[in-house]
């Protein structure tokens, strides 16, 4: 599995708009995506400004391809986010998952 990891800034009201269009745009679209496998959007508020860090996890590179288009590396950020958004990466970085919890209580027996 990839996690795709991806980070911006914003003001709290453009945080609170942007966890909206997470919520009712982006999340849609990846689960209507084959290899899609999960998202998360993690928020750290720091006095005036937000960190938002979205991560999503994918079954392969040709999965990814299918929400980001040949050049992996290349930021999905739709207008509708640019706008509510201070700042935000252009690009992406892509890690392997080497443990998944959530995999293992998923596959573990039964007990009882």
């Amino acid at each position: 599995m990839i996690a795709r990891v991806w980070r911006a800034t914003a003001t709290a009201e453009g945080a609170e708009a942007y966890r909206e269009h997470f919520t009712n745009s982006v999340l849609p679209t990846l689960r209507s995506l084959d290899g899609h496998r999960g998202a998360y959007l993690l928020r750290l508020d720091r006095d005036d400004l937000v960190e938002l860090e979205v991560l999503t996890l994918w079954e392969s590179d040709e999965a990814i391809q299918a929400f980001a288009g040949t050049d992996l590396t290349t930021a999905v950020v739709e207008p509708e986010a640019q706008a509510v958004l201070l700042s935000y990466d252009e690009t992406v970085s892509h890690r392997t998952v080497v443990v998944d919890t959530l995999e293992a209580t998923r596959d573990a027996p039964s007990g009882g």
